[in-house]
């Protein structure tokens, strides 16, 4: 299965992704904008509303969607409206790509109940969206942390 998230700079969410058992592959790239094969420049202006995203593959006989769902709101602020940490601009943004109606449900009712939670003191602006183009960021994006020993990073 995939699950695709937007949860700020995509190198740390990736990484943390990839610590999760029952998932067989995590790669970085964007969603959700309207330029057809965007690059990094290109989404880096903040104009063509691609969010950085991570796309999950998992294996569902051993991790649930809910876990993915759990990871990505203990690895962001989802209080932050186009914004982690230093980095700003709509590429940034909390959101939630589904894939199919199930995944749109279980969504829908995580973004619910972490508002409910009392975690954070601001309402969650968590986009919940159907997926669209995955758009696969360059090959030096890719396992970034691991390649370059760490780094800063939000997460």
């Amino acid at each position: 299965m995939k699950a695709t998230f937007g949860a700020g700079c995509f190198w740390g969410v990736e990484a943390r992704f990839r610590e999760l058992p029952g998932v067989v592959d995590a790669a970085v790239g964007y969603m959700g904008g309207a330029l057809d094969n965007p690059t990094y420049r290109d989404v880096c202006t903040g104009r063509t509303g691609h969010a950085e995203v991570v796309q999950v593959d998992y294996d569902e006989s051993q991790t649930r969607y809910e876990a993915l769902l759990e990871l990505f709101f203990n690895c962001h602020n989802p209080t932050t409206r186009d914004r982690q940490g230093p980095d700003i601009g709509t590429q940034y943004r909390s959101a939630i790509f589904t894939h199919d109606e199930g995944q749109a449900n279980a969504a829908r009712k995580a973004v619910e109940q972490a508002s409910e939670s009392g975690r954070w003191q601001q309402p969650l602006v968590t986009e919940v969206a159907p997926a669209g183009t995955f758009w696969r960021a360059e090959e030096y994006h890719q396992q970034y942390l691991q390649k370059n020993g760490g780094g800063f990073c939000h997460v």
